[in-house]
């Protein structure tokens, strides 16, 4: 394999790139745009400049790496996530090159750069890859001791399996949006605090989850496992994840099949993937795990990345309040686990599939990730700066989540996750 080049943290590029960008030339993520000009085009991302990687290609600078004419041609990243590691590799240190601050060739070349270079503001990004499957895990100790201390009590707070296997369930991927698309309030049957029937209406639960999730390649044919330390091989890259959730629809439909309608009319993800390649100077050690646990779960060296995420709330004409910080290197279970778990039966894994953290809350109350938990199902409703109070989300807020790593001086972030709760359609029968 390669070396990695393109994390050099000594590297300048000649954009301007501000201090507290996500968006370094050690990031260059991947994602999906559309121009001004109605042209959808792969690119990636300095300070507050898209890059098409088409007009790149074609124009010749990415000479001696083995790529198809038309890799960036589409509108999905899919393609290019199937040429593999060493591709993906090859392509990040070429533009770290590129971008370099004392590389002249694109960057006194005026008539290249009108065809390359795109004000972040002029862009509109898509959804990255078109999802094929999607898995949402449950992988959060604090969060599935919390959520079940709220409904079975301290002493069963963890189901008996929790601490063997990586939980998930298969969920929906044709309603997974991205960043800066509104969503609409649910609706759904609902049981009555204290009745046996139930009543059907908007949801009056709708909660936000703090995740991460994690893109394939293509990974395994059907009947082969990935090994635990070789998962990582299989993830292109991270987004952030707001798996909405309508906790009251949830609680009446979930036995014994577990989430549907609850979870399956949103969830929003950040549009620019950011490789495991960009990540690697952030990588800790996992929790301890508390049980033994079987050796295709054993995972060895650091697995996990210290990754600081935010989320706001900002009601409608009032300015965004900070609600919680919470950091990916809680999970109890990390990528390696989960993909070496979902892959022991013999299930393959495809180009562009997705798979869900489940919410990432740490050990302390502002670090809960989602109503549920910082209001504690309500009872303790959040105070807001214009006044009023939240138990879950109004019509008309919006969730924005955040998330970077920063260490040595380098920031390496994902930008937003943001999305407004628009009021439920008016449902006559």
């Amino acid at each position: 394999m390669i070396k990695i080049t393109a994390n050099d943290p000594h590297r300048k590029s000649w954009l301007d790139v501000a201090d507290d960008s996500d968006f370094p030339i050690q990031n260059l993520p991947f994602g999906v745009f559309l121009t001004a000009d109605d042209i959808v085009t792969i690119g990636t991302r300095i300070g507050d400049y898209a890059i098409d990687l088409a007009a790149l290609h074609q124009l010749g600078y990415f000479e001696g790496i083995n790529l198809t004419d038309d890799i960036f041609l589409q509108d999905t990243l899919n393609d290019f996530i199937s040429s593999g590691r060493k591709t993906w590799r090859a392509v990040r240190n070429r533009l770290a090159e590129i971008f370099d601050e004392n590389n002249s060739e694109l960057r006194d070349n005026q008539e290249h750069r009108k065809n390359i270079l795109f004000n972040i503001d002029q862009v509109e990004m898509q959804l990255p890859v078109q999802i094929g499957d999607y898995t949402d895990f449950y992988s959060s100790k604090e969060h599935a001791t919390n959520v079940g201390t709220m409904f079975r009590g301290k002493e069963n707070a963890l189901m008996p399996n929790w601490l063997h296997i990586p939980v998930g369930y298969h969920g929906r991927s044709s309603s997974i949006i991205p960043s800066g698309i509104n969503i609409r309030r649910p609706n759904g049957q609902t049981i009555p605090d204290g009745s046996d029937t139930p009543v059907f209406g908007p949801s009056k639960q709708v909660d936000f989850e703090l995740e991460m999730a994690f893109i394939t390649t293509d990974g395994n044919a059907l009947g082969e496992p990935i090994p635990v330390n070789e998962a990582e091989d299989y993830i292109f890259g991270l987004v952030l994840f707001n798996d909405w959730s309508a906790r009251d629809i949830q609680r009446w439909e979930y036995v014994p099949l577990g989430p549907f309608l609850a979870k399956n009319f949103a969830s929003t993800i950040s549009p620019w993937i950011v490789t495991l390649d960009a990540l690697q100077s952030f990588k800790v050690e996992s929790p301890k795990m508390e049980k033994p646990v079987f050796p295709y779960l054993q995972s060895t060296g650091k697995k996990s990345y210290d990754i600081h995420l935010e989320v706001y709330l900002q009601p409608e004409n009032a300015e965004a309040q900070k609600i919680c910080s919470s950091n990916f290197k809680y999970m109890y279970w990390n990528m390696s686990q989960q993909l070496a778990h979902h892959t022991i039966n013999g299930c393959n894994v495809n180009s562009g599939d997705m798979m869900g953290s489940g919410t990432i809350s740490g050990p302390t109350p502002d670090s809960y990730g989602s109503m549920l938990e910082l209001t504690w199902r309500g009872q303790n409703p959040l105070k807001m700066n214009d006044g009023s109070e939240r138990k879950f989300i109004n019509d008309n807020d919006s969730v924005i989540m955040k998330g970077y790593c920063k260490k040595d001086g380098i920031r390496i972030g994902f930008g937003e996750c943001k999305s407004k709760l628009l009021p439920a359609l008016d449902l006559k029968f």
